[in-house]
């Protein structure tokens, strides 16, 4: 006798785990996909967009003298960066294999849905999310910071752009942290606080990306000359002034600095996984995927330990700078004349990177959308662009609400806890595929399988688990945003996801029919 309460449990777990054919991806991919205008040099170009920006520009200061909440590595911080780079490679060449096999937008997102099923999938787009959407925000904060600083040069501009109240240029909590005497206007018992400069910028990167991608990367290819143009002049000057007795003690918090140092660090390659949501828009991405994930990651490693062998050269450990460390490093050399070159490179490299974080967020949501995931109008493409426009404006709306209450700080912790998760899940899913579908051919193989995706698993989640220990706000939040994104799943995606099943089966009965009829 059949137990209709077992039956119904089995079939739903059976919908929990049920996996897509990545041919079901192409077949989709092809009969409403993106228009394709990039090359391998396109794809290094995004990859350094993402790359190097906040990082260089914010973050290497507090990677190398520490935080309130953490220790820094100190001049061993071209340690971390070595670390970082190695925990790096190997999710990329994962993310290579499995870009040449599946080149269609989605990234991580996609590949989970090949490999470890429905729910899986749902959870790794909600981390996406997290990664993309959330570091857009930090990133956009500290653009408004170098904004504000390049405006101080010029006294001629009126005083509220060199010196604008707190209220008009942060969240009302940093705003509040900063100064406890605030006085903030109100609106019906509403304090009225947000980041104008930010939500300007965040505003004017989804115009560009709703015209097209061939205009993004045409753009990004600017920001991008512009910004290595300028960390290139910062490595051959500050070259001259580096002091041997700057990089002693090498390592003044141990393996334990060199570790948080590289987390600090890792929040620089946030968005580097976006190059691989780039695969639907790409010419011959069997090829050119590899070259462009590969490529842009040894470039800007090398980039990354140049600038901090010559930083700490130059600036004594407890001398360096926090919220602007290359500019202050030229000024207490006396080039002062740097500091409003750096200001211009910063708010190019910080732009490039907000492309290509707001890129991934609408081609993550845009997969899912097509899963039936996600409400049906934000699958639409723009008949004249072929960019998905509505999930464009969609995502942005709520960037630049999320920019009026979420903290830098913990918005770019958040980010990075969502970038180790992406890399290990991404790992696990060639180990898996590699069992299950072992002739499917693959373009592109990452060598020495399971070593390499294992080391990439261990050295990506050890340094989270380090992290969680040492900070403690963005350790609670993340998995909190796990829970609602489990919420979320079961109250909405579930549902939406089978009524798109069964309107795809409707669809194929139909076509069946009307070829049997033809006949």
């Amino acid at each position: 006798m059949q137990n209709p309460i077992k039956d119904l449990l089995g079939k739903f777990v059976s919908n929990l785990l049920r996996k897509k054919n990545p041919d079901e991806f192409l077949e989709q991919s092809a009969k409403g996909g993106l228009k394709k205008t990039l090359n391998a040099f396109d794809l290094i170009i995004l990859g350094i967009s993402a790359i190097i920006g906040a990082g260089i520009f914010v973050m290497i200061g507090s990677a190398v003298i520490g935080t309130t909440e953490r220790v820094g590595a100190g001049p061993a911080l071209v340690i971390s960066i070595a670390i970082v780079a190695v925990a790096c490679i190997f999710p990329a060449l994962c993310y290579a294999e499995f870009a040449s096999m599946i080149p269609v937008s989605g990234s991580a997102y996609i590949y989970t849905f090949a490999t470890m099923g429905e729910f899986a999938a749902w959870m790794m787009g909600w981390v996406l999310m997290l990664e993309y959407a959330i570091g857009t925000i930090a990133v956009a904060s500290s653009w408004t910071g170098y904004l504000i600083k390049l405006f101080e040069g010029f006294p001629f501009l009126p005083e509220i752009m060199r010196n604008p109240p707190a209220w008009l240029i942060n969240d009302y909590q940093t705003a509040v942290q900063t100064n406890p005497d605030l006085v903030v206007p109100t609106f019906l018992g509403i304090p009225i606080c947000f980041n104008m400069p930010a939500m300007f910028i965040i505003t004017i990167i989804a115009l560009i990306l709703l015209k097209g991608m061939q205009e993004s990367a045409n753009f990004a290819k600017i920001m991008v000359f512009v910004k290595v143009a300028v960390i290139g002049l910062f490595i051959a000057v500050g070259a001259f002034y580096v002091r041997p007795e700057n990089w002693t003690p090498f390592a003044p918090f141990g393996v334990k600095g060199i570790l948080m140092g590289a987390f600090a660090i890792f929040y620089a390659y946030i968005g580097f996984d976006a190059i691989s949501t780039a695969a639907e828009e790409t010419k011959n991405p069997q090829k050119n995927l590899p070259i462009g994930l590969i490529g842009s990651l040894l470039i800007c490693s090398a980039i990354y330990a140049l600038v901090t062998i010559v930083l700490t050269g130059m600036t004594p450990m407890g001398q360096i700078d926090l919220k602007a460390p290359i500019a202050a490093a030229m000024g207490a050399v006396g080039q002062d004349w740097y500091a409003g070159i750096i200001s211009i490179g910063a708010l190019a490299g910080l732009t490039s990177v907000l492309l290509v974080l707001q890129y991934g967020t609408s081609r993550i949501l845009y997969a899912m959308a097509r899963d039936g995931f996600l409400p049906p109008i934000m699958k639409k493409v723009h008949p004249k662009f072929q960019t998905p426009w509505v999930i464009t404006i969609i995502s942005t709306v709520l960037m630049l609400l999320g920019s009026l209450f979420i903290n830098m700080q913990v918005a770019a912790e958040l980010a990075i806890f969502g970038t180790f998760t992406s890399f290990v899940i991404v790992c696990i899913g060639i180990l898996i595929l590699r069992k299950t579908e072992p002739d499917r051919p693959r373009p592109f193989k990452v060598p020495c399988c399971p070593w390499f995706p294992i080391i990439g698993i261990v050295f990506c989640s050890g340094l989270m688990f380090v992290a969680l220990r040492e900070v403690k706000t963005s350790a609670f939040l993340f998995p909190l945003w796990l829970v609602i994104g489990i919420a979320i799943y079961f109250m909405y995606g579930y549902h939406s996801n089978r009524k798109q099943l069964a309107l795809n089966v409707e669809k194929v009965e139909q076509v069946e029919e009307k070829e049997v009829t033809n006949k």
